[in-house]
């Protein structure tokens, strides 16, 4: 069922080209069994030359990504352990502090709390005793 047409067009990294086709220098050509879908390549020796000189470019437009993703990791890596060793400070800190908001609560005991309770008895009567002198 299937027949390979080496001048129809194929998506191609390097542009268009025939179907498996990478340049000038590889061909596709329909194999004589029938039973399976095989591809056979029929590389032509002059541009075997261009074609591991295209293909020694991308390995170094490959490797140089790759240095470049490795220290970019690098930095990032770096600006994280800054991050922790900050948030490690500040959170030594803090402890620090809830520490001595603690004694300084603990040292002058607990009558804040009973301020506050007596504040809200008085408001609670004045508003009590002026809705009363209201209605009146």
């Amino acid at each position: 069922m299937s027949s390979f047409n080496s001048h129809r067009a194929a998506p191609s990294f390097y542009g268009d080209s025939a179907p498996f086709r990478s340049r000038e220098g590889l061909s596709t050509r329909p194999v004589a069994s029938s039973d399976s879908d095989e591809i056979q390549l029929l590389i032509d020796p002059l541009n075997m030359d261009d074609e591991i000189t295209g293909l020694r470019g991308q390995v170094k437009r490959l490797r140089n990504v790759a240095e470049d993703i490795g220290t970019e990791v690098k930095s990032q890596k770096d600006f994280l352990e800054q991050l922790q060793t900050t948030m490690a400070k500040a959170q030594a800190g803090v402890k620090n502090n809830l520490r001595r908001l603690n004694k300084s609560i603990v040292r002058s005991g607990s009558n804040h709390i009973v301020h506050v309770i007596v504040f809200a008895l008085i408001c609670f009567f004045i508003v009590y005793f002026w809705s009363k002198l209201s209605r009146k």
